[in-house]
């Protein structure tokens, strides 16, 4: 018995050894249509994915998506919304419900709320990837430490002028005061800006050394607030000078002022005005041949640290199939259609092999956009940035109108913006 017992362990155990010897499963030893073998990715690729794009701008996604599904053979459908909130309301609801998409683009300034309140997902892609991007625009797509999408498009203000008016743009602002001073009469002014708007006035006070929150390697820290130090003071005191001696008009103050301004400058009654890409084509069918160069140098040798708004693609967090949204989302935000999103829409994509890129460095326009992106500095992406914008734009209001000086003004708006991220975001 003991015999026969070992005989026919002998045997079960050799017809194991010839089975793992023999020929594979066939489905497991094919490889994909991305390259690799099938097994696992096979398993899991889906038959679809969905995108949510920003309105109007989908001819620009169609050329990725075809050449996405002809490279994995996954069908990409996309869905078009409004940028500004509607896709942040909607993620919202249909995340969760299961009828959300797997891809998503937003502003950058809302991702530090969206990714607190869990709605999109961090990702991960080689280092290669990142280094196609400008660190700027890296920086917006990060957040407590983690990169959450890659940059689509940047925009940013800039120096546009009524080239009837000005031969070329000036090349620091003390040249520019110089012509405002000689120019502005009879309601006719050399220079506008939006300074009492803390978008476009942070440009001036980052300039001379003020800052929102400080930036480290860890991010962003909304407990040390610059808006009332030496140089924020001193930026402020440079807006208050155009102000107080009358280059800028009365009406450029509050709700207001982008109307006041933009009229005056299609009407031909300003010189120049600082205000970003989205302007461009309204002033062009106002009849008004536009140049566009970089901010000037202000008076104190620094370039101007305009806000940088960059739109970004994102995997949301509800999706089930987030691995290969994270390939999507590489795919559409390469260099190759960045350029084919910059030629159907405009849109400035942060690539930094692009922006040498004939078709771009030989736009006026868009080469301006991508040269001042590089001076400035990404918009503040955490939650705590909601606080900050009418504390500071009343401070601003109050030294435009000669209601407060400087000092006073943006240290009670520190306080008050402290206060209110004490109230709404403490742990």
């Amino acid at each position: 018995m003991k015999r026969f017992f070992a005989l026919f362990l002998t045997l079960v155990l050799a017809i194991g050894v010839l089975a793992a010897c023999g020929p594979q499963n066939n489905e497991s030893a094919s490889t994909n249509e991305g390259g690799g073998s099938e097994g696992d990715a096979d398993a899991n690729k889906p038959e679809k994915l969905v995108v949510w794009e920003d309105k109007d701008k989908g001819i620009a996604l169609e050329p990725a998506i075809k050449s996405f599904e002809e490279e994995y053979g996954i069908k990409v459908e996309f869905k078009e919304l409004g940028m500004a909130d509607e896709i942040r309301e909607q993620i919202r609801l249909d995340g969760p419900a299961g009828t959300g998409p797997d891809v998503l683009t937003l502003p950058h300034d809302q991702i530090g709320q969206v990714a607190v309140e869990g709605l999109i997902s961090p990702i991960e892609v080689d280092q290669e990837v990142v280094d196609r991007y400008t660190e700027s625009s890296i920086q917006a797509q990060t957040y407590d430490g983690k990169l959450y999408g890659l940059p689509k498009a940047t925009e940013t203000p800039v120096f546009i002028y009524n080239k009837a008016i000005m031969d070329e743009a000036p090349e620091t602002m003390d040249d520019v005061y110089t012509f405002a001073k000689d120019y502005t009469k009879d309601k006719q002014y050399g220079f506008l800006a939006l300074w009492d708007n803390f978008y476009f006035a942070n440009a001036v006070l980052a300039g001379y050394g003020g800052y929102v929150f400080d930036r480290s390697d860890e991010g962003l820290n909304p407990e040390d607030i610059g808006l009332a130090n030496e140089g924020a003071v001193e930026g402020t005191e440079y807006i208050e000078k155009w102000y107080t001696e009358g280059l800028f008009p009365k009406g450029l103050i509050g709700e207001n002022g982008g109307s006041t301004m933009d009229g005056l400058f299609n009407e031909g009654k300003a010189a120049s005005v600082m205000n970003g890409p989205w302007s461009f084509q309204g002033y062009k069918d106002a009849g008004i041949e536009i140049g566009v160069a970089p901010m000037p140098k202000l008076p104190n040798g620094e370039n101007f640290k305009t806000f940088i708004g960059v739109k970004g693609w994102h995997v949301s967090n509800f999706s089930e199939n987030k691995e290969w949204a994270t390939k999507l989302v590489e795919w559409v935000a390469n260099a190759e259609n960045g350029k084919i999103r910059y030629e159907e829409t405009g849109e400035i994509p942060p690539v930094k092999s692009l922006i040498e890129d004939p078709v771009i460095a030989d736009n006026e326009a868009a080469s301006a956009v991508a040269i001042q992106s590089q001076y400035g500095t990404p918009m503040p992406n955490i939650p705590e940035m909601a606080e900050v914008w009418g504390p500071a734009a009343s401070a601003l209001q109050l030294v435009a109108t000669g209601k407060q000086d400087p000092k006073p003004a943006l240290e009670e708006a520190t306080k008050t913006i402290k206060s209110q991220i004490e109230q709404n975001h403490s742990n």
